[in-house]
């Protein structure tokens, strides 16, 4: 039998966000919040303390009883792209927007030039007993980024967001595999 907690009622009916369910782990919903509430300030104030890359990059604990995560990573894509709208027209205002796409095909060359190395190459691994990145995986996510920038094949950023690997011992390491999921998203969003 489940007990009726009315204050817990009331603060999921004036939640941003749905709750996890039962054991399910969600969003610890004072960082989200906290979080949220920062990111609003620097946005309408455009005081440059958050970024569109600082968002993507944002992480929160997780707890029992959280916010659901997928709604919270949809509302952070979109706060996302809110600011990689206004960085673009900033640049573009401020430089033209031949310097805003000249940005954007450097970093695109950058990430070809990179996967460039081919099948099993492509990042640093990690020794014998450590755990990485599934090799094949991210060679099969870096194949498509090469398709969408080599040969213009459709990619979104929210395909990229929602990338996820599995592990293996002497995988590639997570950071440089992050970073340039990371580099990939920045051009997407660039050429929107």
């Amino acid at each position: 039998m489940t007990s009726f907690d009315p204050a817990r009622t009331a603060t999921a009916q004036n939640a941003p966000f749905p709750f996890a369910a039962g054991r399910e782990k969600g969003y610890q919903p004072a960082a989200v919040d906290v979080f949220l509430r920062r990111a609003k300030q620097s946005f309408e104030s455009s005081d440059g303390q958050l970024d569109a890359a600082t968002v993507r990059q944002a992480s929160f604990p997780l707890v029992r009883g959280g916010y659901r995560i997928e709604q919270v990573d949809a509302a952070l894509a979109r706060v996302e792209d809110a600011f990689a709208q206004r960085e673009r027209a900033s640049v573009v205002a401020s430089q033209g927007a031949g310097a805003w796409v000249e940005h954007a095909r450097g970093e695109a060359q950058l990430i070809l030039d990179h996967l460039a190395r081919g099948p099993r190459r492509r990042f640093a691994r990690m020794s014998f007993l450590s755990f990485g990145y599934r090799v094949d995986e991210v060679d099969h996510v870096a194949e498509r980024i090469v398709r969408y920038l080599r040969d213009g094949q459709t990619m979104t950023a929210e395909q990229v967001r929602k990338t996820a690997f599995r592990m293996q011992r002497r995988g590639y390491r997570e950071e440089q595999v992050d970073a340039l999921l990371d580099s990939t998203i920045d051009v997407l969003l660039a050429v929107r």
